[in-house]
């Protein structure tokens, strides 16, 4: 059955947000392992993988992109037996629409979600406003990892960087909006993979996802003063858990870059900090970001052994809790006897507290 972290309950399921795997590149070389190896030993169950194709959706082998990073997870994971969807919800003006209900099923049972490669500004067209992206949201306040990298991870920003526009056609340094993602979690956040890039070699910079520390200076003076920005080395991670405390963790070879009301902080990996330290943090309610109509069709979708305890459960939970941080043994020790009563066991992680349904 799995330990079950305890969050908040709609329509019996569980509500509390997955973890979050970013990329500043490298997602399918050999030093993304270790953050690969820490997210799935979050999951509850064996990864049930749904890979959007849409970043590359305008590409004629957007298939390909996707079954490459399929192919890598296959292997890499091989150990914990991954079951892997391609989603090819390309484009929302043909059949294989991001509002295409039939393509996007898997989603609804899937405890992980991947995004990667393609054009940032492309993903913002075709996810802005689609059933794919409530299905994303709904799956990950649900509990579900979701993993982004590239132009996935550029789309999700509160302004999107149109890399190829400026840096392969020549437009004026602009920004163009961004799905926003961070948003629900209060949080107005620009992402720039590819950070320290340096594929222009000694005679062109490169850094800054190609645009260059100069011209990427121009671009952070066109930004609100209430955004922050965060830069991602290349094969480098950052991890967004949502435990007690939230916080932030950086795996791979490099660093990550915040740079927040006018000051620069730096992360190394191995090394965290927790969300509470950027400014608006919260932990989002999924009644204002997530249709009733989709929360029912997780609801219906989730296999039926995949029990989440019910209030009762959750409240007594709560309560013990609070018993522990009082120093209220006693009062804590009775009520889990209470909840094995009810048919259910008591963890005490780092994390939290995580239910078990006893058979």
């Amino acid at each position: 059955m799995g330990w079950i972290k305890i969050g908040r309950m709609k329509n019996q399921l569980q509500v509390f947000p997955g973890p979050i795997l970013l990329f500043g590149s490298g997602e399918t070389l050999p030093s993304s392992g270790k953050a690969y190896e820490y997210l799935i030993r979050k999951l509850n169950d064996e990864p049930k993988i749904s890979i959007l194709e849409t970043p590359a959706g305008f590409e004629l082998n957007s298939e390909q992109v996707a079954g490459d990073i399929r192919d890598f997870l296959l292997k890499r994971l091989q150990n914990y037996k991954p079951k892997v969807s391609l989603i090819p919800a390309r484009n929302r003006s043909s059949k294989f629409s991001t509002n295409n209900p039939t393509i996007l099923e898997p989603i609804l049972d899937s405890n992980w979600i991947f995004m990667g490669p393609g054009s940032p500004t492309y993903a913002f067209r075709q996810l802005h406003d689609s059933l794919a992206y409530e299905y994303i949201k709904a799956a990950h306040l649900l509990g579900s990892a979701i993993t982004f990298a590239s132009a996935a991870l550029i789309a999700l920003s509160r302004y999107t960087l149109p890399v190829y526009e400026i840096y392969k056609a020549g437009e004026d340094l602009h920004w163009k909006d961004g799905l926003d993602y961070f948003s629900i979690f209060g949080l107005k956040l620009v992402f720039i993979p590819h950070w320290n890039n340096n594929d222009g070699g000694p005679n062109l910079d490169t850094s800054r996802c190609y645009m260059g520390r100069l011209r990427f200076e121009f671009l952070l003076k066109m930004l609100p003063e209430d955004v922050t920005v965060i830069g991602i080395d290349e094969q480098t991670s950052l991890y967004f858990e949502f435990g007690e405390p939230c916080r932030l963790q950086v795996f791979g070879k490099g660093k990550v870059t915040i740079l927040m009301n006018e000051n620069e902080t730096q992360i190394s990996s191995g090394q965290h900090i927790t969300l509470e330290e950027i400014d608006g943090f919260c932990l989002p309610d999924i009644n204002q970001n997530v249709s009733n109509t989709v929360i029912d069709r997780f609801r219906l979708a989730r296999p039926s052994g995949s029990v989440t305890p019910g209030e009762d459960v959750l409240s007594i939970t709560r309560s013990r809790e609070q018993a522990r941080k009082n120093g209220d043994w006693l009062t804590a020790d009775k009520l889990r006897d209470d909840l094995l009563s009810r048919g259910w066991e008591i963890k005490d992680t780092p994390d939290g507290p995580e239910l078990e349904r006893l058979v």
